[in-house]
């Protein structure tokens, strides 16, 4: 039998339309997308402690992390569990408070006072003192009392008795104004003292929990506490992101220059070029972009290669900025253009035509001392942190923009030394010996027995460090040499001779003395800026000095706060190089 028709073939083929899987994109906007997380900075937190502290000392892990801030986002699941353990610590909190009333407790203390009291069996004259005591609630002056009465006698164990219900008393008062109880159970003194310890306990792990959540330290959380008050669980999640945040602290510290040892981490030279130019890059942050670059460069043959850009050499250049890419690239044009060998066949493969040299910049050599003021009054409002700031903040500019610039820090107190900028940053004020209001002394500097310990170091000798830069900068050839002088007042010491005179109030003789030294060192072609930091006892006497030293070398005066020290002497450094060269 045949098979019907296949009545299929006869159809028309269906259309076929567009098929897959189509995606549908929400708009991007900038403007709400997040912004991609910055890496922790790790030294600035470490440096800032240093230079507060004057020390350079190992960091233990946990006083690392304290340091740093964290972005809580680059932790999985931090903020969330932390929620959730703050949640969980308040409802405890809220329950305690929604069940008991202290009432009963505030009733009770009292009557509790007056029946220890009542069982006192001591002289007349003891219980009067007693009943004074009591009367004014001193609890400092029983204690006083009890400490007259002979050891383990059945009087010193019963006024020990008085003195705790007077002490419960002063608790359940100071509970019952910290919190605010609204349940109807009574809680008697015991409980109520109970309760007051374990608020206590949970309101301080809340806050470490809250700081946790604030920059991911973690660290900071009691374990201890977090497993008594909740539960072990709760306890091993919040150990292993302490084991987590750590291991990121390894990472940051090794990346930023920190080197893990066995007493700690240690500040490597790696450490030092982040920390200032991170420095710089907050200086720098709020100049405008086309003031940002270096001032226009001149063209000559010895120098630092600023850029790629090249041109013919010349007899004389030397040959380590020799260009050899572009030279022979020279070469092969040049010989691509004559296709025809020349006579005699002897064609070198690179002429001095062919050669190119890199352009560089011509620095012109500046010299400068910066002077750090490190008398006891520069501990007032941290002005002697901003000071070493700046410091590191110059230092960091100098090696990188003008590394043929000569640049040393001196420090000055009762005396000057040279220091070196790791000496710099553990810089302390010294501490002020002698407080009295009058103050005239001398010292015998080349008495050989004078140790410099001996000496009261608080004072603020100008003129000794002046001195010391201008030795400094007169064995500098350069041609634009400078003392940057960071004070906040009136110099109090100066050398004649071999005699150390400390004067204060500060004498006429020392601001005479001072400024002699400085019109020494404008004769040698040095000149004195002025860093006038604002101090709490600065009076027209002290501007009037700073004034009349930065005139008479031909430098300036400038009022500067001590959170701008950084910014204005760098900028400041910039301009005059840029007005200069």
């Amino acid at each position: 039998m045949p098979s019907p028709p296949d009545e299929s073939r006869d159809l028309p083929s269906p259309r076929l339309g567009p098929g897959g899987v189509i995606h549908a994109y929400h708009a991007y906007d900038p403007r709400h997308a997040p912004p991609p997380l910055e890496p922790p900075d790790l030294v600035s937190g470490v440096f800032d402690r240093m230079l507060a502290e004057g020390r350079q000392r190992p960091l233990t892990p946990a006083e690392l992390a304290d340091a740093v801030k964290i972005d809580p986002r680059s932790i999985a699941g931090l903020g969330p569990s932390l929620d959730d353990l703050i949640a969980r610590l308040e409802a405890r909190r809220e329950k305690i408070l929604a069940s008991y009333r202290l009432d009963a407790a505030r009733r009770e203390a009292p009557k509790e006072i007056a029946a220890r009291r009542g069982s006192l069996s001591l002289p007349p004259e003891v219980l009067a003192a007693i009943d004074r005591e009591l009367e004014r609630e001193h609890l400092r002056g029983l204690e006083r009392l009890w400490s007259r009465l002979p050891d383990g006698s059945e009087a010193s164990r019963q006024v020990m008795r008085l003195l705790k219900a007077l002490g419960d008393r002063f608790e359940v008062e100071r509970i019952a104004s910290r919190w605010r109880f609204r349940g109807r159970e009574d809680a008697s003194i015991p409980r109520a003292i109970e309760l007051g310890e374990e608020l206590d306990r949970i309101e301080k792990l809340l806050a470490q929990l809250r700081e946790a959540r604030r920059h991911a330290r973690v660290g900071i959380i009691d374990l201890d506490e977090l497993r008594e008050l909740l539960s072990e669980q709760d306890a091993e999640s919040v150990a292993g992101m302490q084991r987590q945040v750590n291991e990121i602290l390894r990472a940051l510290a090794e990346q930023q220059g920190l080197e893990e040892g066995p007493e700690g981490y240690q500040l490597t030279p790696k450490a030092w070029r982040t920390y200032q130019s991170r420095l710089l890059a907050a200086i720098f942050a709020d100049l405008r972009r086309g003031r940002s670059g270096r001032h226009q460069p001149v063209t000559d043959a010895e120098g630092a290669i600023e850029s790629s850009t090249t041109r013919p050499w010349e007899f004389g250049d030397p040959l380590a900025h020799l260009d050899p890419v572009e030279s022979m690239t020279e070469a092969l044009v040049r010989r691509a253009s004559r296709p025809t060998a020349p006579a005699g066949g002897n064609d070198p493969l690179l002429r001095g035509e062919d050669l190119r040299v890199f352009r560089t910049r011509h620095s012109p050599k500046a010299a400068t001392v910066v002077i750090l003021d490190m008398s006891g009054s520069m501990r007032q409002a941290g002005q002697y942190v901003h000071c070493k700031r700046m410091a590191l903040a110059l230092d960091g500019l100098i090696r990188r923009e003008y590394p043929g610039d000569f640049l040393r820090f001196v420090s000055m107190d009762t005396l000057a030394r040279v220091r070196t900028v790791a000496e710099v940053a553990e810089l302390l004020p010294r501490p002020v010996t002698i407080r009295k209001p009058i103050v005239r002394l001398r010292a015998d500097l080349s008495d050989p027995s004078l140790d410099e310990l001996d000496l009261p170091l608080h004072f603020t000798n100008i003129q000794r460090a002046l001195e010391l830069s201008r030795r400094l900068l007169g064995a500098q050839d350069a041609a634009n040499r400078q003392v940057i002088l960071i004070t906040d007042g009136l110099p109090t010491a100066h050398c004649e001779g071999s005699d150390l005179y400390m004067l204060y109030p500060p004498d006429p003789r020392t601001e005479e003395a001072t400024l002699r030294e400085g019109r020494r060192a404008a004769a040698e072609g040095i000149c004195v800026n002025v860093m006038l930091l604002p101090s709490w006892n600065q009076t027209e006497d002290d501007l009037r000095f700073a004034d009349r030293l930065a005139t008479s070398t031909g430098g300036r005066l400038f009022h500067v706060s001590g959170e701008d020290l950084d910014r204005f002497v760098v900028w400041d450094y910039r301009a005059r190089r840029r007005l200069a060269f």
